[in-house]
């Protein structure tokens, strides 16, 4: 550990718990991006003020595109798991700080309610010049998240309370390419 690190600590359920009226408290209809993330190589992040959409990417620089996944016939990266959206309050408790919340790999950390009652598959999300569609394609923590989280993190966010929420976030694709800015208002169309 580098000098002038503190340790990180990893929450208890308790107090995962005891945040939890706070991130059930998210917009349901208008939030704010917080935080947009490029991760141009494993294990790499880079947070941006301003990034760009597309198709072909998703988030542009981004290695999604690289990915190889189970869940497509060839093993190539899923079209429907182009971004990564993970709600700010929930991500900024469980890493315990603002400069930790880009560990969690997601490419965008928004301040909204990402439940299923709220953002149910196939919905449409305006962010800045861009639209982009919430998929049905399941969004769960893996072991890295475990390691960066702790244990406590990474069941409550699987248990039933947590994938009601979705707690770990959810997957989208982009629909209209365009130009997105941190604190940018994101709003379901």
């Amino acid at each position: 550990m580098a000098e002038g690190n503190p340790p990180v600590q990893h929450l208890s359920l308790e107090e995962i718990e005891a945040g939890l009226h706070h991130v059930r408290s998210s917009p349901a209809d208008s939030g704010r991006v917080d935080l947009i993330v490029r991760r141009p190589a494993v294990d790499e992040r880079e947070v941006l003020d301003e990034a760009e959409l597309n198709k072909e990417e998703g988030l542009a620089g981004d290695n999604w595109n690289q990915r190889e996944s189970k869940r497509t016939n060839d093993g190539g990266p899923h079209p429907d798991m182009q971004l990564n959206i993970m709600n700010s309050r929930i991500c900024e408790l469980i890493a315990g700080s603002r400069q930790r919340m880009p560990l969690a790999g997601d490419q965008l950390i928004i301040d909204m309610d990402l439940s299923e009652a709220n953002l149910p598959a196939w919905t449409k999300l305006a962010i800045g010049e861009a639209v982009i569609q919430v998929t049905d394609q399941p969004h769960t923590g893996c072991a890295k998240f475990s390691a960066r989280f702790g244990v406590a993190a990474h069941r409550f966010i699987n248990s039933e309370v947590g994938q009601d929420l979705k707690l770990r976030g959810i997957n989208a694709r982009v629909v209209t390419p365009g130009t997105i800015r941190q604190g940018d208002t994101i709003t379901k169309l």
